[in-house]
This record gives C-alpha cells, sequence and structure tokens, in this order.
C-alpha cells in the first residue's frame, strides 16, 4: 500500500491529481505542468518532498566513515556546509546521489532520494564495519517542503524569517520557525533560487499553509512533481533511475566533477573511477535537443549513420525553451561531440536531435 505524505490532505484540497511515486501517494500536478514550471521560473513554487529521506550520522568517526562511502572528499566542508555526493559500490557504480550537510563537528544530515532510503541505509549500516559512528534514519519523523523561485527570499522573510538569517548557498542552518525547530537549506532541483525546510511531521501543514498565505502576494503555487521533472530536466540534474543507477559510474555520468581526484582515503568503488578519469569511459551521457518535430522519452533508442549507440534516459518539453529536450547514454567510440546530428526512434521512425551542451537554461540558484 502506498505512503502518504503528512500533507497528504492540503493537496487533496488544492484539487491535486495524485500518482504513485516511490510508493508514496503524490501530486503530479495541480493546475497544468507547464504553468507550475513558469511560476517557480518567474514567481515561486511550493513542493512537498516529504518523501525524501533524513539520515543522521554522528560519533567521533563520522567523517572517516564517511570518507569510505563518497568520491567526494566530505572534510572539505565546514560547519553548516552542504555536499553534493553518490553512494558508490565497488565497480564504481551509484547506488544513489544525495547532499550531505555538516551539521557541526562530528554530526552530518544526508538527504537521500525516496526511492533509495532503504537501500542507502542498509548500504551504510553493512559499511559500518567498526567504526565508532551512530547511522539514526529519521525520515518517519520529519517532512520536507521546498520553496523555490527567484521570489523565494522574500516570501520566506514574510514567514517570519528575515533575510539576514537566511543560509547562503548551499548551506544549512537550524533555526526556529513557527515557533519550532526546522533546519533550512539554500538548496533545491530547479535551478533557481530557494529553499528547502526540514519540519516535524506534526507542524508541516501549519508551515505549508503560512507559506502559501504569505506568498500570495509574490504570486506562489504548490507544484507538483511533474513540472518537479521538467524543472530539473531544463536545469540539467540527474534523476536516480534515469540517469544515475548501479551499473553506472560518476565520470559516465558527467559527474566527474564532483570526484575529488586527489583525495587520499580510500573510498569504495576508488579503484575503477580513477582509472575511468585516467583512461577514459565507453560510454557517456549527453543532452540533445530534438531538431525535428517529436519527442524523446526515457528508453527510447538513439542513432547514429542508422546504427544504434545509446538509449535516452530523460525526455521532455522545455516550457521555458520552447524546445523539446533530453538526456542520453552513447557509446563514446562513435566520438560525438557538441552540435552533431544523432537520432531518436520514435515509434519505429527515426527523429533528428543534436547533441548540446548540458546547460539548457541558465540557473539562478545562487542565494546571498
Amino acid at each position: 500500500m502506498a505512503k502518504r505524505t503528512f500533507l497528504y490532505d492540503e493537496h487533496i484540497k488544492a484539487k491535486a491529481k495524485i500518482v504513485d511515486f516511490a510508493g508514496w501517494e503524490m501530486p503530479v500536478q495541480y493546475t497544468s505542468i507547464i504553468d507550475e514550471h513558469n511560476n517557480v521560473r518567474k514567481n515561486a513554487g511550493l513542493f512537498d518532498v516529504s518523501h525524501m529521506g533524513e539520515i543522521f550520522v554522528s560519533g567521533k568517526d563520522a567523517l572517516a566513515f564517511l570518507q569510505t562511502l563518497f568520491p567526494q572528499d566530505v572534510s572539505k566542508i565546514s560547519d553548516t556546509m552542504a555536499l553534493y555526493c553518490q553512494f558508490t559500490n565497488e565497480n564504481g557504480g551509484i547506488v544513489d546521489d544525495l547532499i550531505v550537510y555538516k551539521l557541526k563537528d562530528n554530526d552530518y544530515l544526508l538527504v537521500v532520494n525516496a526511492s533509495r532510503l532503504d537501500v542507502d541505509y542498509d548500504w551504510m549500516m553493512l559499511n559500518k564495519q567498526n567504526f565508532d559512528v551512530a547511522i539514526e534514519n529519521k525520515s518517519d519523523v520529519y517532512s520536507m517542503i521546498a520553496l523555490q523561485g527567484p521570489k523565494s527570499a522574500e516570501i520566506l522573510e514574510q514567514a517570519g524569517y528575515p533575510r539576514e538569517k537566511q543560509p547562503k548557498t548551499f548551506h544549512i542552518t537550524k533555526d526556529m520557525l513557527i515557533g519550532e525547530n526546522v533546519y533550512i537549506s539554500r538548496t533545491g532541483y530547479t535551478g533557481e533560487d530557494g529553499f528547502e525546510i526540514i519540519i516535524r511531521n506534526e507542524k508541516v501543514s501549519e508551515l505549508w499553509q503560512l507559506l502559501l498565505d504569505k506568498g500570495q502576494t509574490f504570486g506562489i503555487m504548490p507544484i507538483g512533481l511533474g513540472a518537479r521533472d521538467t524543472l530539473r530536466l531544463e536545469a540539467a540534474m540527474s534523476l536516480y533511475g534515469n540517469e544515475l543507477n548501479e551499473e553506472t559510474t560518476p565520470p559516465e555520468a558527467g559527474l566527474k566533477w564532483t570526484v575529488d581526484k586527489d583525495k587520499k582515503e580510500d573510498y569504495i568503488g576508488k579503484k575503477v573511477i580513477q582509472q575511468q578519469i585516467q583512461n577514459g569511459v565507453q560510454k557517456k551521457l549527453i543532452a540533445f535537443k530534438m531538431t525535428d518535430r517529436a519527442i524523446a522519452r526515457h528508453g527510447y533508442e538513439i542513432y547514429h549513420n542508422n546504427k544504434k549507440i545509446g538509449v535516452v534516459t530523460s525526455g521532455g518539453i522545455s516550457p521555458t525553451l520552447n524546445i523539446n529536450i533530453g538526456f542520453g547514454y552513447i557509446k563514446t567510440e562513435n566520438n560525438l561531440k557538441i552540435n552533431d546530428t544523432i537520432q531518436i526512434m520514435i515509434r519505429n521512425k527515426l527523429y533528428n536531435a543534436q547533441i548540446t551542451e548540458k546547460n539548457f537554461i541558465h540557473k539562478h540558484n545562487k542565494g546571498n
């Protein structure tokens, strides 16, 4: 039976269309996906992301333990900073991608994907070994709201959290809001400025209603998973299960920039990942735009000169650019580059597309 977030009744009252997502009954849209998408780009949107998982890692070996799990060097972040990371397996494959927040020395918060929460927790427990750490899954205790868009900071201020206290981009703070202890991070999945707020389940509806009320002047709208997907696609952000999986490594996924090449500590999958960085990969993630009138979808085949060379991982409409865009993996042996033409097989017919840079839009996710 699918789970429901503590905001489920709010979604029903707002006449949201509900779908099953990663075992949760979640709103896919309230009005139209395009209207919701455009409103986040122009004004602000409020997302229920309570299906995401929160795992706390603490203890004197917390840093040493985390260093064994990620290609990223967690020691580089100071208190209140965040770091985008991937759990990797022995073959360098991505178990999950997540954000690690350093709350203070020996105290970290990991926000993980809903579909991978149990896998992640089990993975951490399996690799705990003799480290002196406590690993606490508190996902059932907390809900999470994402406030995203260029007017997010103004709305949060109107809700009682002044600009001077708001965290900088990719930082987190623990503070009081609506008389409740909350975690407020300046992170998101849209390419816009915004915040993710973690709060106890019992208080999330009050916060949701407050933000919608205070945000009316700024054009706020509740936003469903449909627009969340189009927003992240335009912002060139990968989705686990599409661009990322246990058979794909960070270098293959275009995430070589996240791997700390000088990290001295050993981590799971390090040998494979370092070899790929030095010697190259056999497949790579590309971005493309359709030049023929068609929409590429997840699972469609990619061709070049009538030969299959890969598969689409994500595709759809870009409401901002009014074109059809997508991501996919292709074999590197073809030596294709930016501006080269490929074809997508759609209903037994090939349609032209062009490889592009992975920056469909200019991101505005920089706060104060």
